[in-house]
C-alpha cells in the first residue's frame, strides 16, 4: 500500500446550510462513493476526514448530530475516520502519523470545499513531501460573496450579486494555482478508468 485516498469533509453539516442549494456538485457523494471503490480495488487506504467546530452552535458542532459523512457513504472497520478543527487535514490530526507509518507516499485528494479544505490540505500535503492528486471533480463548493457584502443576504441575493465569486471561477482558480506547483490536476473518470 502505497497510495491513499484522502476523503475530506463529505459530510452532512454542509446539507444542512442554506447554500447547499448552489453547491457546485450536488452529486460529490456519488463520485466519492466512484473514487472509493476504486481506491479499495487497488488495496489502497481510505482516509475519512470531517470537520468539527465544538461549541459553536453550528451545524459543525458536534452536538449538532450533523458532523457525519453524507448518507450512502460508509468506512470499512479498517479505515480511519479523523476530525479536524482546522482547514487541512493534518495540523489538528494524526493523518501524517498514519500515513507515514504505512510507508504511503501518493495522496488523491477529494471533498468539500474545493478551494478550503481540499486545497488547503493538498498544499500541506507537498510542503510535506507528499506527491497528490486533486480530483476536481470529486471536490464541492459553493458561491463567495463579496468581502463587503452584508452577512445576511440570501443564496439569491448572493448569487445575483455580480461581486460573488462564483463556484466555476473558484475551480477554475483552484486548479490552476494547485496544477504544477502541489499537484497534478485529473478527473474521475480519467483516474478510475
Amino acid at each position: 500500500m502505497k497510495r491513499a485516498l484522502v476523503v475530506i469533509d463529505v459530510q452532512e453539516s454542509f446539507r444542512q446550510r442554506p447554500t447547499w442549494r448552489a453547491v457546485s456538485n450536488p452529486g460529490i457523494a456519488g463520485q466519492v462513493n466512484r473514487l472509493v471503490s476504486w481506491a479499495r480495488d487497488q488495496g489502497d487506504l481510505v482516509v475519512w476526514v470531517l470537520h468539527s467546530e465544538p461549541g459553536s452552535g453550528t451545524v459543525f458542532d458536534p452536538e449538532s448530530g450533523h458532523v457525519r459523512l453524507m448518507d450512502g457513504l460508509t468506512p470499512e472497520k479498517d479505515e480511519p475516520v479523523l476530525t479536524k478543527t482546522s482547514r487541512n487535514a493534518f495540523t489538528t490530526t494524526n493523518l501524517q502519523q498514519i500515513l507515514t507509518m504505512r510507508g504511503i507516499r501518493d495522496l488523491v485528494v477529494c471533498g468539500i470545499q474545493t478551494e478550503q479544505c481540499c486545497e488547503t490540505t493538498t498544499r500541506l500535503a507537498a510542503d510535506l513531501g507528499f506527491d497528490v492528486t486533486f480530483v476536481t471533480d470529486a471536490t464541492a463548493t459553493f458561491p463567495i460573496p463579496h468581502r463587503d457584502a452584508p452577512q445576511d443576504r440570501t443564496v439569491e441575493e448572493i448569487l445575483a450579486d455580480p461581486r460573488t465569486l462564483q463556484v466555476a471561477e473558484i475551480i477554475a482558480r483552484t486548479e490552476y494555482a494547485l496544477a504544477g506547483r502541489f499537484a497534478s490536476i485529473t478527473g474521475t473518470a480519467a483516474l478510475v478508468g
